[in-house]
């Protein structure tokens, strides 16, 4: 007997709008989340300040004292900004990274992107050598940058003379990764002690290099990919159904995988090339998102951005609060969070066979 074909259509559109209110709520609540932990952030910290003279000091700079006012606005502040724009660019490109590769375990690091940028802050932080017209400031993070967006363009160069696959894309990824580990491993033993000590440093990730023109330039930066990749969304869900079912609604995979591989080379780069490497974030966010919200785009990839700010932001507060009166590296402690979270999903993948 064949039901009420308008039943069924009535009952089909019910539960799609059931679900999408679910999701706008789960975004909101991990927007609360991501605040909360933003402004725990800020309260937390190696001196003497209070939670409330922390509140106090952002609402009200003038009712402290100038040394309070410099650690909340001139440190703890834009530590804290940082910690959630490097979380929203390094969780949205791991989601689509995930996506173009159609890989759970890709994470904006799978393709050397990360290696890259150590290798050009090596160059100039052992050999002094960087970009032309390059203040010594910037030299830095200019080279960080620099290096991973040419890593990315030759990945794109190289899959599109052997195929445009995902899987081709991974193993290029993994021959720069050990290529570029092998140079940075020959610029250590070349390295003197100082600038060993600084190269160290800047790979395990750090906040304290934090300011309002770095802030300012990857909140441009966010600002500006955000709209592109949310223009998106419904080709990236898609080409979740396999390259094939994308081509059939109309979708050029090709032309999708470069431009995405495009925006994720931007937002690695420019958020390694000024707090370093940092691990996993880009892995656990899109997963969280995933978890949580499914995989429609439209809701996926901000999901995706808020959860890797959460993430960040909780990270961030350990990183000061797990030895007393000292600040780890971050990357140390996303390190942490996700060595655990990452061998779960590959234990679960191989149950799963």
């Amino acid at each position: 007997m064949t039901g009420n074909p308008g039943a069924t259509a009535a009952t089909a559109l019910a539960g799609h709008r059931r679900r999408t209110r679910t999701r706008l709520v789960i975004l909101c609540l991990l927007a609360a989340a991501t605040l909360g932990a933003f402004l725990l952030d800020i309260v937390t910290g190696p001196s003497s300040l209070s939670a409330g003279d922390a509140i106090r000091g952002i609402l009200a700079p003038g009712g402290l004292s100038r040394s309070a006012t410099v650690i909340i606005w001139d440190v703890r502040l834009p530590q804290a900004l940082m910690a959630v724009l490097v979380g929203i660019a390094l969780s949205l490109a791991g989601a689509e990274m995930q996506t173009i590769l159609n890989n759970s375990l890709a994470s904006p690091f799978t393709l050397g992107l990360s290696s890259a940028a150590t290798f050009g802050a090596a160059l100039a932080i052992i050999l002094g050598i960087g970009i032309p017209g390059v203040p010594q400031t910037w030299i830095v993070s200019a080279n960080a940058f620099a290096l991973a967006f040419a890593t990315a363009m030759l990945l794109q160069l190289l899959a599109r003379l052997r195929g445009s696959g995902g899987e081709t894309l991974v193993l290029f990824g993994i021959a720069l990764f050990f290529t570029f580990n092998a140079l940075i491993a020959i610029m250590q033993f070349i390295a003197s002690e100082q600038a060993l000590q600084q190269l160290v440093f800047w790979t395990l990730g750090s906040l304290t290099r934090s300011n309002r023109e770095k802030i300012g330039i990857l909140l441009v930066v966010i600002a500006c990919i955000l709209p592109l990749s949310f223009a998106s969304s419904w080709q990236l869900t898609a080409l979740r159904l396999g390259s094939d079912r994308a081509r059939s609604f109309g979708v050029d995979v090709v032309r999708l995988r470069f431009f995405s591989l495009l925006r994720v080379s931007v937002l690695t780069g420019t958020a390694v090339a000024f707090v370093g490497t940092i691990a996993f974030i880009g892995l656990v966010g899109p997963h969280i998102a995933r978890l949580l919200i499914g995989e429609d785009h439209r809701f996926f990839l901000p999901g995706s951005a808020l959860a890797g700010a959460l993430v960040m932001s909780l990270a961030s507060c350990l990183s000061k609060t797990i030895v007393p009166g000292i600040v780890l590296p971050i990357g140390l402690v996303t390190s942490l969070i996700g060595v655990p979270f990452f061998l779960a999903l590959v234990l679960l993948r191989w149950e799963r066979g």
